[in-house]
């Protein structure tokens, strides 16, 4: 069995702890960056996750300071098709991995807001940057790899004799992630992934797509090297009443037009579509501390464990026992929240899975 693995996310478009409450805002700054990778490294976690979304602060030049003021911890970092070519691409996570002594991992993004993708320039449909994305990374992972200088004809790239330095410090090269929902998204898991993360959703549906994308990634004789992880919220307090006033805090403020900003900005996007299947079906709670308060306003991996330590360990437990190892987490406020993940969810899940323990 794999070992498991805590990633946290590092809020570069600002954090809250009352959404639409702007007295309860934080600005991204560097200065809130660093609390927040030093409370996360502090709490054992191994990754951080650095978001794109046209809010954020561009995420390579983050993390590469980020990486300079931190000592163990990884970046997790998108690659997305068409934004970079693939060569030039190769050489900065290379050079990036050799800076940071093997601190980057690879963060693969194809299925974003169709507005927004449009918004930068890539007019490429979503079914385009998904193939796109496969040449790219099969062209990175030879450059990475190969002993010659690389050949490649594709759909989209065409490269003659092309070589880099340097080479990866990770061996054979950086670990890649992939989240999503799609068909597309789950072929290329199959393929290249190294951790598959699911969004928040019933541990018996976690445990089918699991099997579904293992089945597909034995076609590639991939079927043990790829892993499963989820990316969830934590909203984790002493006791349970505290969890659920701060569950509520979040999204108390946010005027109700914002569902409609939502449907627009996710009407292409499977995963986000099944987060509002389930949140249209369960309601508030998919289980007794799995919340999809979040998933009412806004886009992406909205959804939350909450509860007191030892229910949030339980239901962190219930998806470890369907198969999952990798826990990309994120809470409010995130230096806050990963110091309390350290201090309090953490120990539990080291007792009950001692030998398993990164």
């Amino acid at each position: 069995m794999k070992k498991l693995e805590f990633g946290w996310f590092l809020p570069t478009a600002g954090d809250s702890t009352a959404y639409g409450l702007p007295e309860a805002s934080v600005d991204a700054d560097s200065e809130y960056f660093e609390r927040v990778i030093t409370a996360a490294e502090n709490a054992g976690f191994t990754y951080l996750l650095i978001p794109v979304a046209e809010q954020c602060w561009e995420a390579y030049i983050t993390g590469a300071f980020m990486a300079a003021q931190s000592s163990k911890i990884s970046m997790l970092i998108a690659a997305r098709p068409g934004y970079v070519n693939p060569v030039l691409l190769a050489k900065m996570i290379a050079t990036f991995d050799q800076l940071s002594g093997g601190r980057i991992c690879v963060n693969l993004i194809a299925g974003q807001a169709e507005l927004e993708i449009k918004a930068e320039g890539i007019t490429y449909e979503k079914e385009d940057r998904y193939a796109l994305m496969e040449e790219e990374v099969s062209i990175m992972k030879a450059l990475w790899t190969a002993q010659e200088p690389l050949h490649f004809s594709g759909k989209y790239h065409n490269i003659s004799g092309a070589r880099i330095s340097p080479k990866p410090a990770q061996s054979p090269h950086p670990k890649f992630y992939l989240g999503g929902g799609s068909e597309e998204a789950w072929n290329l898991s199959a393929k290249h992934s190294d951790v598959h993360l699911f969004w928040g959703d019933t541990p018996e549906r976690i445990a089918q797509n699991i099997q579904d994308i293992r089945g597909r990634a034995k076609a590639f004789g991939r079927q043990d090297a790829i892993g499963f992880g989820m990316r969830l919220q934590i909203i984790c307090r002493e006791n349970e009443a505290d969890a659920l006033d701060a569950a509520e805090q979040l999204i108390c403020h946010i005027p109700e037009a914002a569902r409609e900003n939502l449907k627009r900005q996710t009407a292409t996007s499977k995963a986000n579509q099944r987060v509002q299947e389930l949140a249209a079906e369960k309601g508030l709670w998919i289980s007794p501390h799995l919340w999809t308060g979040l998933t009412r306003f806004r886009p992406g991996a909205g959804i939350a464990v909450v509860g007191n330590p030892e229910q949030c360990a339980a239901t962190l437990q219930q998806f470890i026992d369907v198969g999952c190892h990798s826990f990309c987490l994120s809470g409010y406020l995130h230096d806050a929240e990963a110091e309390r993940f350290g201090r309090l969810v953490r120990p539990i899940l080291a007792k009950q899975n001692p030998d398993r323990m990164s």
